[in-house]
């Protein structure tokens, strides 16, 4: 692997925040999730859980409840509206007020006709699903309180609405409430307090299951409106699966709980059940993936727990001339100097700082809309930012201790937003990831101004970039999409070069080898490619690699790459990592081993090929400098833990 001096940065202090809401579409298999800060994460989970898209936030924003409508994405919350989302563009498509107050919860009959969604002000309001909008269609009867759970029955005919105190059932044909079910306060002290029914579901045969802020999970016959069972669980709601069986032989099938998984410290805020799994999140700001074993004929990789902590997508950008590091938060860029040492030592060694590391810049957002992505050029002498709404780029000139900061003015007219931002290694030209796939190029000129912009339409897929990496010479772009399409340009002939064959896994991370132009890509399955850019076709190396195939050690890692680089002095070196190690690939180890087996990757000639490093964990980012020195970007699940508020208190035996 060789030595290299280490710039351990623990100064990021990145903050998801608490998982709101979650809503899993069966027929795409996508799972989509609301954090408190309003924005929505797609997972694609037939793609091993990878994040394919991200909608930023907005301050304004409040999300409760999300819904799909086949492939539409459909959004409630305490700001009164409905929001349906552009999923290509990556931003809300349009949000309509709902006239009802705060809107708590949203939901679709199985149809996928009709919306219903539950307000402030004691009415269930009913929306047309048409094409290309909702359309208001009536109220059923108005009651008296906030409703703060839906659940359509299977067959459209009736809604359970969970309020305080009590579940209305709706005949949806009349608008009429046709039962009444009256929910307990609890016991002791807990009496005072107005009970709130959190969640509802209405099940084909007409059963009714409730689950309360009194620590109570009830089974109703949603025919006569009588209680059948109670099930007591506690203040501090774990995740917990209930079955449909006989206790004994010689008695009838009841609701019985059979499981309780505690995988949050925090409260649990919101759950979706998928065909083989509970998929869980809340106020720890982790999605929590919980396979049901039973749904498994044997313990494997598909049937672990899995949680998923950070981004799937680089929040921090380095500048590998200049030894700067810029930090993405929603609200603010954070430019910061890395420290500097003259000491040697042994490895392991912590070296002496002559220059300790140091803010240089806080650039907070304009408007309401949230930072999308960022950019920061290698010489550190550009930066650039996106929301949905605007593109921000500003000229950096730094002298010693000073820094001196001007925004570009009159930027082209077609770059409204980008999906994703990045520079050449010269700095002399800016890429953006626009809408309908599409790349703009601006050239820079050293006059804090551009001089001319050129756009690449997307020759296939409309589906947003995700990833933008360029070729040290100048003359590659490569631009992959949620698609898995990755295409490449020639930035000297400004035009489409090829399109590398698609795989079925998206890319997680790729770049461009500095010397060979090899376009090296991981995708969210963990394959590793390498590409001839010149030639068109996969090298031999990775023809090799594919033939043979890579160990399960390797494959069986449950976080994404999601950076790839390389070093100049030893050009068959390659870098990259995930959340919980990097690894230093030597492509010339790999490219003499002869492959008599798939296991042979954990021969001592193999491990030496793929140097694993675990020293440093929870990694937000590692790169190499120019001057051969190591960032890695720590943030510990622990610092994030200890700022999270406290948990509802569980009480325990003699405390």
């Amino acid at each position: 692997m060789g030595e290299f001096k280490v710039h351990r940065v623990r100064f990021f202090d990145y903050m998801p925040t608490a998982i709101r809401a979650m809503a899993f579409n069966a027929h795409t298999e996508r799972l989509a999730l609301a954090r408190m800060d309003g924005s929505v994460e797609i997972f694609n989970f037939t793609d091993h859980y990878f994040q394919e898209k991200v909608i930023p936030g907005k301050d304004s924003r409040s999300i409760e409840s999300l819904c799909w409508v086949g492939g539409r994405l459909f959004s409630a919350g305490l700001n009164g509206e409905i929001a349906e989302y552009d999923l290509e563009n990556l931003r809300p498509k349009y949000s309509m007020e709902a006239y009802g107050g705060p809107i708590w919860t949203i939901i679709s009959n199985t149809q996928g006709t009709q919306l219903a969604i539950g307000c402030e002000d004691g009415t269930v309001k009913l929306f047309e699903v048409l094409e290309e909008h909702i359309q208001f269609e009536r109220n059923l009867d108005r009651q008296k309180g906030r409703i703060i759970s839906l659940s359509w029955h299977p067959s459209g005919t009736h809604i359970a609405a969970g309020m305080m105190d009590m579940i209305r059932v709706f005949d949806v044909p009349t608008g009429h409430a046709v039962q009444r079910l009256l929910v307990d306060r609890g016991f002791g002290g807990s009496k005072s307090r107005e009970t709130v029914v959190w969640s509802v579901a209405f099940l084909s045969d007409h059963t009714v299951v409730s689950g309360d802020s009194a620590g109570k999970v009830q089974v109703w016959d949603g025919h006569t409106g009588t209680l059948v069972k109670t099930h007591l669980v506690t203040n501090f709601l774990p995740d917990l699966a209930f079955q449909f069986i006989a206790p004994t032989l010689q008695q009838d099938k009841e609701w019985v709980r059979t499981r309780t998984f505690k995988n949050h410290t925090h409260d649990v805020r919101a759950l979706a059940e998928i065909e083989t799994a509970i998929v869980s999140g809340g106020m720890d700001t982790h999605l929590v993936v919980r396979p049901l074993l039973e749904k498994f004929d044997e313990m494997s990789h598909a049937s672990g727990l899995r949680k998923i902590h950070f981004p799937h997508r680089n929040l921090v950008s380095c500048a590998k001339k200049a030894g700067l590091l810029l930090f993405q938060f929603p609200g603010q860029l954070e430019l910061w100097r890395l420290g500097d040492s003259d000491g040697h030592g042994k490895p392991g060694d912590r070296l002496p700082l002559k220059r300790k590391p140091e803010k240089l810049l806080l650039l907070k957002r304009k408007g309401e809309d949230h930072i999308c992505c960022s950019a920061l050029s290698s010489c550190g002498g550009w930066l650039a930012y996106s929301t949905v709404s605007c593109v921000r780029i500003y000229r950096l000139q730094t002298d010693n201790n000073n820094i001196s900061i001007t925004k570009v003015s009159k930027l082209p007219k077609v770059l409204r937003s980008a999906h994703q931002l990045c520079f050449s290694l010269d700095s002399s030209k800016m890429f953006a990831a626009s809408s309908q796939s599409s790349v703009l190029v601006i050239a820079l000129t050293q006059s804090e101004s551009w001089s001319h912009s050129v756009t690449f339409p997307s020759p296939g897929s409309r589906q947003p970039i995700h990833l933008m990496t360029t070729s040290v010479d100048g003359k590659w772009l490569a631009a992959a999409n949620s698609d898995c399409e990755i295409h490449v340009y020639n930035l000297q002939k400004l035009k489409l070069h090829c399109i590398v064959p698609v795989y079925g896994s998206c890319p997680s991370a790729m770049g461009i080898h500095p010397t060979t132009n090899n376009l090296t890509m991981v995708h969210a399955d963990q394959q590793l490619f390498e590409y001839s850019i010149v030639e068109k076709q996969y090298t031999d190396w990775s023809r090799k690699l594919q033939k043979q195939g890579l160990h399960n050690v390797w494959l069986d890692r449950d976080t994404p790459v999601t950076h790839v680089t390389f070093n100049q002095k030893n050009p068959n070196q390659v870098v990259l990592h995930d959340m919980h190690m990097f690894c230093i690939i030597d492509q010339s180890l790999v490219r003499n081993l002869h492959f008599p087996k798939a296991s042979s990757f954990l021969r001592p000639s193999h491990l030496h090929a793929f140097k694993i490093c675990k020293t440093f964990q929870d990694l937000l980012c590692v790169s190499l400098l120019d001057d051969q020195s190591l960032v890695v970007v720590e943030r510990p699940l622990l610092a994030i833990t200890s700022q999270l508020p406290a948990p509802v208190r569980q009480k325990k035996f003699a405390t």
